[in-house]
């Protein structure tokens, strides 16, 4: 596949990185990557997938645009209010970049459509804002093979883990379970300052353009966090995967997906 000469202007910036040149630009325009959530954290890495050139991005989500998602949510604008976040997303990231094909899902993620969702992906983002969602995403990706990256925001901290099938812990291994419901408060409850998810967003798109270009490391095995208010970003080594992890380990008992209780930020919403 030869690019135009458009593709080399636009990319240009990629392409002199040694670490990325021509090669790896086109392993991009030739990746699909899938955004579970189109709220704080899936805004901004919609945003610069789409400027990366990632051909195909996915994006699932059934709510609508709130005006209170506009202080974090920055793929939507004010006349978005009302709109499918899905067809909000896709125009703001047709209009940045024509080279994108966006497949916009507008519906409730669960049990009995997430497989069949991340099957055609080659690398999923977990922008969702509650537990059950999470502990959905890593099972079916883990069933499935695909790699993804998760992440969580919430006050002024910001946390997230990349898992790579065979290469370390899922995050079934590091998280058990989902804690019981009303136990930790939703981001509609704590609050969230807005540029959180800018960062943490922008780093699970730096996990996948990684992943997908195979340079540098991933964040697997590692649980990276950041705290603004003390400008802290700290990396924990995490324990190796679990052998006898109910998804991922030698024998798994989850065969079949389970779709827990939902808290008050259910499935739909993100940050």
């Amino acid at each position: 596949m030869a690019m135009t000469d458009a593709q080399l202007e636009r990319y240009s910036r990629h392409i002199i990185l040694g670490e990325v040149g021509v090669k790896g630009q086109k392993k991009l325009l030739g990746a699909k990557v899938l955004i579970i959530g189109a709220g704080g954290l899936g805004a901004p890495a919609a945003m610069y997938l789409a400027a990366a050139g990632v051909g195909t991005i996915g994006i699932a989500d059934a709510d609508t645009v709130d005006l209170s998602n506009l202080q974090r949510q920055i793929i939507h604008a004010t006349a978005d209010v009302g709109k499918a976040k899905v067809k909000s997303a896709e125009e703001t990231m047709r209009a940045m970049n024509p080279d994108v094909e966006v497949k916009t899902y507008q519906i409730f993620v669960n049990s009995t459509n997430i497989r069949e969702l991340v099957r055609e992906y080659d690398f999923v983002i977990d922008g969702t804002d509650n537990f059950p969602a999470k502990f959905l995403i890593n099972d079916a990706c883990v069933m499935e093979k695909k790699p993804f990256c998760h992440a969580g925001i919430i006050r002024f901290k910001g946390q997230l883990m990349t898992y790579i099938p065979g290469k370390g812990p899922c995050y079934r291994c590091v998280f058990k379970n989902p804690p019981p419901k009303d136990a930790v408060p939703t981001c509609k409850q704590a609050g969230v300052i807005g540029a959180m998810g800018g960062v943490i967003g922008s780093l699970q798109t730096m996990e996948a353009i990684k992943y997908i270009v195979g340079v540098g490391e991933n964040l697997t095995g590692t649980l990276l966090t950041y705290d603004a208010l003390k400008n802290d970003f700290h990396a924990v080594k995490l324990p190796k995967a679990d052998g006898s992890c109910p998804v991922c380990g030698e024998n798994p008992s989850i065969t079949e997906l389970i779709d827990y209780e939902q808290a008050a930020c259910d499935l739909k919403s993100s940050h």
